[in-house]
């Protein structure tokens, strides 16, 4: 009993016993445990010396103390963060890119509401929020100056493109999913070898194209603005792909609740809108998250099209001047600001999934 006792008092606690099983269960393990902590906490004391205790902040820091300095050089988004948020966009009037991004947070804040969760409501509101969005960055009516898309630029451009491939994207999405479960051959088959060939392109193909090619194939009075274009072609892209995420999410819905609608005597838009559609959006839903994020990092493709969007004007703002050597700098905010959304994003995705999962006990 005395030995049991003692075994007991000097054992260590459970959360010391699970981190020495973890990473100390060999003696060759615990001296990789130890050199891989060894590395992480050095990197660590790196990363926080370079980008705090010797980096140089503050619009007041010159280029030439920033190069004496053995730090980063924070002061190239003090003196350029207007370039990098607005690009093109005229300097007088960039307090108005800069409300259209407030109202497009707005507008995809709301829709994440639930209380907006009603087909009138995220109709208002996207309906207000792309009008806001497009009255203040073109202007021409209201005593605002007209901005033509190509001086558009920056962060308000990038979220423009982001928030119009979605809507334009995702309803299509559905649409081509129906078509291509239609039991129809033609309409299927038509359907599905559209899906595979948008799918087998890669996205700066298809924006080349629509930039440059489908203007030559066009009559003049179907062709729209560049942008637009662009824009479309990145839908279609985004459609496709989600396409097929939906039908793996309508394959997902058993069999034998869409017959047993049908010989209840159910409509088709019923069935596909009330019983099909919802389940097979919870099961595609994971996978329709990544794809919103991928979407949103596929917008600085646009570059190659000559677009001024947020890592074009990045480039920009070192690349001019004296803060050519401030590259890292730029990238590190600008990957700051992509991290904020995508892990917006992604979280996001994680409250619908306890959600739903809620929901549908």
């Amino acid at each position: 009993m005395n030995t049991l006792a003692n075994s007991a008092a000097v054992a260590p606690p459970g959360r010391v016993r699970m981190l020495r099983k973890r990473y100390f269960p060999t003696p060759l393990q615990g001296v990789v445990s130890v050199v891989s902590a060894g590395l992480l906490l050095l990197i660590s004391w790196k990363l926080l010396d370079w980008a705090f205790l010797s980096a140089v902040f503050g619009a007041e820091g010159s280029a030439a103390e920033c190069r004496a300095a053995g730090g980063a050089c924070w002061s190239v988004i003090a003196n350029r963060w207007r370039i990098i948020f607005f690009g093109l966009y005229p300097h007088a009037e960039q307090w108005r890119s800069a409300l259209a991004c407030v109202a497009v947070v707005a507008m995809i804040v709301l829709s994440c509401v639930p209380s907006f969760w009603r087909p009138w409501r995220l109709a208002a509101v996207w309906i207000i929020g792309t009008a806001v969005y497009y009255i203040l960055m073109k202007g021409g009516i209201l005593g605002l100056r007209y901005v033509g898309e190509e001086q558009w630029g920056g962060l308000a451009l990038t979220l423009f493109i982001f928030v119009a491939t979605c809507l334009i994207g995702f309803p299509l999405s559905i649409v081509l999913a129906l078509l291509r479960r239609s039991e129809l051959p033609v309409i299927s088959r038509g359907t599905g070898l559209l899906i595979d060939a948008v799918r087998s392109l890669p996205l700066l193909a298809i924006l080349f194209a629509f930039a440059v090619v489908v203007p030559f194939m066009l009559p003049g009075w179907m062709q729209t603005g560049k942008l637009y274009r662009v824009v479309f072609g990145a839908g279609l892209f985004f459609a496709a792909y989600q396409a097929e995420i939906i039908r793996g999410g309508l394959q997902g819905v058993p069999r034998g609740q869409e017959e047993a609608a049908m010989a209840l005597g159910i409509g088709y838009w019923h069935r596909v809108g009330k019983i099909l559609l919802p389940q097979a959006m919870r099961n595609a839903l994971p996978a329709t998250i990544n794809q919103f994020v991928i979407g949103f990092k596929e917008t600085s493709l646009v570059i190659v099209v000559g677009f001024f969007e947020i890592l074009a004007s990045g480039n920009a703002a070192y690349g001019t001047g004296e803060w050519t050597f401030a590259y890292r700098e730029v990238y590190a905010f600008i990957a700051l600001i992509y991290f904020v959304f995508t892990y917006s994003l992604s979280r996001y995705g994680a409250y619908l999934e306890r959600r739903m999962a809620i929901s549908s006990r």
